[in-house]
């Protein structure tokens, strides 16, 4: 980890360009927090995506040393925001989990994949905003998941090119690796399987974002408002893809003022959520770290 370098605002910046926007809405503290998990993250993350070879030893040797040397930067920024070492291991055996040819064969799988990547992510921001109430958790790991699940709806064709398939099989019979990413013209059929299917994985992202929204009221005031912001525009995403109707092979991105926009309906919307009532409804299996 001797490259590891904790940057709380350039990685943030250009990598995470949705929750940079919105963690000009968090307290300082909170915001150079959360900037300096983004980085350990991306660090990983890049490892883990962008390595022609295998990583999976590397990530291996970072469990062990995260069990067994508490001196470490990362043990000591983990423990210094109060987040249990196991919440960050589950993020790693996921990232190892992408080392082989993905290729996700259910609803449970997906949901699954997405707690080990972002779940553990939403459960380890809620420690650094001062979440205390343990009822939180589990909104806060749903709400990770419902921006992992915008990620994979908008990266279908990157993620092919990777050799890696995050819709669930049994939602797209018949397609294979070469239909979600080539540039050729696929039939009617083709696209409509698609398209259908990257729809429901938005649909299912909407039920864990409300989940996730029913967790507000346990965070503390003064960060509440950047972490609706930040889950209103990932959410914002997943709605522009459905807008387009059918499989587009490239990335969809918000505009400033798609952003701005978004802002200014969550800062609106946020004054009458007490009225809304959010309940958590039980969508997923219980994990083995939500309560740490």
């Amino acid at each position: 980890m001797k490259s590891l370098e904790l940057n709380s605002t350039i990685d943030l910046k250009r990598e995470g360009k949705s929750f940079y926007w919105a963690s000009f809405f968090l307290p300082k503290s909170s915001r150079e927090n959360a900037g300096i998990l983004y980085s350990i993250c991306r660090y990983f993350d890049d490892i883990a995506d962008k390595n022609s070879e295998d990583k999976t030893k590397y990530l291996e040797d970072t469990i062990k040393e995260i069990k067994n040397n508490k001196s470490n930067k990362v043990n000591i920024f983990l423990q210094k925001n109060r987040i249990h070492h196991s919440i960050f291991i589950d993020l790693i055996e996921g990232l190892i989990i992408d080392q082989r040819n993905t290729k996700i064969q259910n609803k449970n799988e997906l949901v699954k994949y997405s707690y080990h990547v972002a779940g553990t992510v939403g459960l380890m921001m809620s420690k650094i905003i001062g979440v205390k109430n343990e009822l939180a958790a589990r909104s806060a790991i749903d709400l990770g998941i419902g921006m992992q699940l915008t990620n994979i709806a908008r990266d279908v064709y990157e993620d092919a090119k990777m050799k890696r398939i995050y819709i669930p099989a049994n939602w797209i019979p018949n397609i294979n690796i070469n239909d979600l990413c080539t540039g050729d013209e696929k039939t009617l059929d083709q696209d409509k399987v698609i398209s259908n299917a990257i729809n429901k994985i938005i649909n299912l992202s909407e039920q864990f974002y409300k989940n996730g929204f029913a967790g507000l009221k346990y965070i503390p005031l003064s960060t509440r408002l950047a972490i609706f912001i930040a889950a209103n525009i990932y959410r914002g995403i997943g709605i522009k893809i459905k807008k387009n109707k059918k499989y587009i092979r490239r990335r969809v991105y918000l505009t400033l003022f798609d952003k701005v926009l978004i802002t200014i309906n969550s800062i609106l919307f946020f004054i009458f959520i007490p009225f809304f009532n959010f309940q958590y409804k039980k969508i997923r299996n219980s994990l083995p770290n939500e309560n740490l």
